[in-house]
C-alpha cells in the first residue's frame, strides 16, 4: 500500500509521469498494480494505491532494489506525505 499526496502545480506532470513510467515501471519490476484511489477532499492522502505480488521474499527484494529506488525517486519528483508499506492481500479495502 502506497500513498501521497501531489505536489502543489505538478498535477498534469505527475499524471503524464504515471501513465508513461510510474506504471509500466512498477509492472516491469514484477509488480501488479491493483487499484489507485484519488481523494477529491478530506483529509487523507490524496493518491493511495496497492500494489502486489505473490511472494513477500520477492517483494522485499523489489522494494530493495535499484531499479524501485530509482523509479521511487522520480515518483518524489511529484509527490510528498509518501508512505508505503507491505501488507497481507486480502479482498476487498484494506488501510
Amino acid at each position: 500500500m502506497l500513498s501521497w499526496d501531489i505536489k502543489p502545480g505538478l498535477d498534469q506532470q505527475y499524471f503524464e509521469f504515471v501513465v508513461r513510467e510510474w506504471v509500466p515501471g512498477i509492472t516491469k519490476l514484477g509488480l501488479q498494480p491493483r487499484e489507485a484511489w484519488y481523494a477529491v477532499y478530506g483529509e487523507c492522502p490524496q493518491i493511495t494505491t496497492a500494489i502486489v505480488n505473490s511472494d513477500l521474499d520477492r517483494m522485499r527484494e523489489i522494494l530493495n532494489g535499484d531499479d524501485w529506488s530509482r523509479l521511487h525517486d522520480r515518483l518524489m519528483e511529484y509527490v510528498y506525505n509518501y508512505e508505503q508499506r507491505i501488507v497481507r492481500s486480502a479482498p476487498g479495502f484494506q488501510l
